[in-house]
């Protein structure tokens, strides 16, 4: 049995995974809000109970350096030498969780996938991974003449670049608000949305209806933003939600060029299943491939949504085996097909 993780800043997320016919088999996941517990051996224990594991890999944000990292978000420190021991597991592995996505990506199947746009697929080449959630991801599967190797990214944190005035008198706004520089983050994420809407609120001027502003401040703005926006129910909504659009394929456009991505774009992350229907209608496509002279490269890219909610747990469990069987040559993926 493989342990897998994606730790985020405000929820973990673990599943249980074995193998049948050398594919990864869903047994059970639960999600745990994290500033809940004092760390992750805590959680893991709960989530474990009598089961045992074989091997755990855990996604998590940010570079992780020597099995080592801080987090930026929670007051936790993660040490995989120190979880082995704590928790009685021979192989625990920390990798980020957009590189966990990016080995996700070969486990994934055709329905967990919606293509947003099928460019050329004969080009087989480097693919990047762009994935906007609580934060903005960003990771590379670079094409080593065999397969494709994923590697971490912290591109999200990059400096914004505006591309129109709205975007321009946005970048001022979030430099007041953050006193200071302004990444991509700040706009592709989920406190993107409700900093552009705020933004449209306080400088555009845009009317906010009491039974809004009412929602607003008493649910999850988010959620209450994209549900107005999907729905044409609200003005400002759609407006906050066409400038996230852009600002999203803009920014998955430039990652594509710097990657050099002719094997293909995904975009995951929470948001994107959300609001398929929005990155549908256009707007995504165009800001990707508005590069100038580069645009036809662009447009020869194929781009696909992830579906899967649980890409990142199946590529950090796909991850944790493959490493696992490194160290001590025994592969529970290829026992299964022996079976």
């Amino acid at each position: 049995m493989i342990l897998a993780g994606d730790v985020g800043g405000t929820k973990v997320h673990l599943a249980l995974y074995d193998f049948i016919n050398g594919k990864l088999e869903h047994s059970r996941d639960l999600q745990f809000p994290a500033r809940d517990y004092s760390g992750l051996e805590e959680i893991v224990q709960e989530f474990l109970g009598a089961d045992k594991v074989t091997a755990a890999c855990f996604g998590v944000p940010g570079p992780v350096r020597d099995g080592r990292l801080r987090l930026t978000n929670l007051p936790w420190t993660l040490d995989s030498h120190e979880l082995s021991v704590g928790l009685g597991i021979n192989h625990v592995f920390l990798i980020n969780d957009l590189e966990a996505n990016g080995y996700g990506v070969a486990e994934l199947t055709a329905d967990q996938i919606y293509t947003l746009s099928a460019g050329d697929a004969s080009h087989i080449g480097n693919r990047a991974l762009i994935a906007a959630g609580t934060g903005l991801g960003e990771g590379y599967l670079i094409w080593n003449g065999h397969t494709h190797i994923p590697y971490p990214s912290e591109g999200g944190h990059v400096d914004y670049a505006p591309r129109n005035e709205d975007e321009i008198d946005l970048l001022r706004f979030l430099t007041q608000k953050y006193n200071g520089r302004i990444s991509f983050e700040r706009v592709v994420s989920g406190m993107g949305l409700t900093n552009i809407y705020e933004f449209l609120l306080e400088v555009r001027g845009i009317d906010e209806p009491a039974w809004l502003a009412k929602r607003i401040a008493s649910e999850d703005p988010n959620a209450v933003i994209t549900e107005l926006a999907l729905s044409a129910k609200s003005e400002i909504c759609e407006k906050a939600m066409d400038m996230f659009v852009s600002a999203y394929g803009a920014e998955a456009g430039n990652l594509a060029l710097k990657v050099l991505s002719v094997g293909g774009v995904y975009v995951g992350g929470g948001i994107a299943p959300r609001i398929l229907e929005k990155l549908k209608d256009g707007t995504f496509m165009k800001s990707f491939i508005d590069k100038g002279r580069l645009s036809q490269l662009l447009i020869n890219m194929p781009v696909r949504v992830i579906l899967e909610s649980r890409a990142a747990l199946l590529g950090a469990a796909a991850y944790a085996e493959a490493r696992a069987a490194e160290l001590s040559g025994v592969s529970a993926r290829a026992a299964s097909i022996k079976a």
